[in-house]
């Protein structure tokens, strides 16, 4: 239960962290790189469909290797990110990606570019792209206080948004406006900017700095110790994430809600276009409503917190997400424009909870994590919660063969709906806000 003192901290009105000098650094880096990895994740495909006549068992692959490097690499970047300062290595990640997209033009100029090359190219940056994302998401507990976690969270998702909307979009364009493989050229000026901002950062906080551990005393004595094997911390990351009990509840929760998401998402594209008859037009319209939620649960998420218990709002965020997606399946039993609005009304309000959600689960995870377990911690989180996704989406595509659209939509929905059901059997749901780093209550 929290204490009278922590009672007050909830009522005193944000900091606000942009006069955090280290934040705005840190924010202003990671804008760079989502733009620029948005724009990539949108110029490779236009470069080996358009450019180089790829065929579909490339572009597959090509696919493909967004998703591996979240299995290979996740759990050897925790480490890493754990034994090294972490502002370092998101500079050193930065500057590699905008070296290695800058062979694309270069290739190109010398004739040597082609679709294995490009697929080489896609997998390097996908690496490093996973080892920058899990340390980005590891430094901001070691520079910001605990009770400034979820505005820091939803500053940084409300930059992930935009340039979900908007680095799609100018990727294309700019595809368009300077031939395809000198688009590149635009990221790796992005890349570098983000190595620029993050290397003016001067004030993270190491293991056992500011905010006390759960280990306390124990945890700078750790630090003191000889180097344990990479595999051994490897071990000790996974072991953290399954045995302490929240850390385990909230990373399962997550894990159902992607792995059920990915089983919609193929299937629901086709239920749009063929079941339901809506013209291209209008499905962009739809995909577009996607960033327009995200963007509306980025603005929200923080006065949410403030409003409501954390437990609460996080059964209440995933709780939605499921009955958001049960729109869908009621759009067969409206006419075809009323289906179109109401399918607009189903993406917003499911992506404003999943980045409410999001934005608090974060929040929780980082604030009961010793600073030594950070980048671990977040690798195990990532490497669990992407890697269901291609076997998600595998296993959409072979339900909907089986059994129909519609039906695959409705059990996703229903799948979707046993994580709320599991965060309200815990202890999670009496949690009424971000704590500090606990002692993990018994199973």
């Amino acid at each position: 239960m929290a204490s009278s003192t922590e009672k007050e901290k909830v009522t005193q009105v944000p900091s606000g962290l942009w006069r955090h000098r280290d934040f705005r650094n840190l924010w202003l880096g990671q804008t760079s790189s989502m733009f620029a990895a948005h724009m990539v994740a949108v110029i490779f495909p236009l470069l080996a469909s358009v450019s180089l006549d790829a065929s579909l068992f490339e572009m597959g692959l090509l696919s493909a290797a967004g998703y591996v490097p979240y299995i290979g690499v996740s759990l050897f970047a925790g480490v890493w990110l754990d034994r090294k300062p972490k502002r370092a290595i998101i500079v050193s990640c930065d500057v590699a990606r905008a070296l290695l997209l800058l062979a694309i033009p270069l290739a190109w100029w010398l004739d040597l570019l082609s679709v294995p090359t490009l697929l080489a190219v896609a997998l390097l940056v996908g690496c490093f792209s996973v080892v920058a994302d899990v340390g980005s998401a590891s430094i901001l507990p070691a520079l910001v206080e605990r009770d400034d976690l979820i505005e820091g969270n939803s500053k940084l998702e409300l930059s992930a948004s935009s340039a979900s909307i908007a680095g799609s979009a100018l990727g294309g364009g700019i595809f368009q406006l300077l031939a395809g493989p000198v688009s590149m050229l635009i990221n790796t000026v992005l890349f570098a900017l983000s190595a620029f901002f993050t290397a003016l950062i001067r004030g993270e906080r190491g293991p056992g700095e500011g905010a006390e551990s759960a280990e306390g005393s124990e945890g700078a004595e750790d630090s003191e110790k000889p180097s344990q094997s990479i595999w051994r911390d490897m071990a000790d990351g996974v072991a953290f994430v399954t045995g302490h009990v929240t850390v385990r509840t909230l990373v399962l929760t997550t894990l159902i809600i992607n792995f059920f998401m990915a089983i919609a998402e193929p299937v629901a594209l086709v239920f749009v276009t063929r079941t339901l008859d809506i013209p291209p037009y209008s499905v962009g319209l739809i995909l577009a409503a996607s960033g327009a939620g995200a963007l509306v649960g980025a603005v929200i998420a923080a006065p949410m917190s403030r409003m409501l218990p954390l437990g609460r709002l996080l059964v209440l965020t995933a709780a939605l997400t499921g009955i958001a997606s049960l729109l869908t399946p009621l759009a067969t039993l409206v006419p075809a424009p009323a289906a179109v609005a109401l399918m607009v009304a189903m993406y917003v309000l499911d992506a404003a909870m999943i980045v409410v959600y999001n934005i608090n689960v974060r929040s929780y995870r980082s604030a009961i994590t010793p600073d030594d377990m950070q980048g671990r911690m977040n690798a195990t989180n990532r490497m669990a919660g992407m890697g269901v996704m291609p076997i998600g989406a595998v296993l959409g595509g072979l339900l909907g063969t089986a059994v129909g659209t519609l039906p695959a939509l409705v059990l996703a929905s229903l799948g979707t709906l046993t994580a709320p059901l599991l965060l309200a059997c815990t202890h999670v749901r009496t949690v009424k806000r971000v704590p500090e780093p606990e002692v993990e209550p018994s199973a």
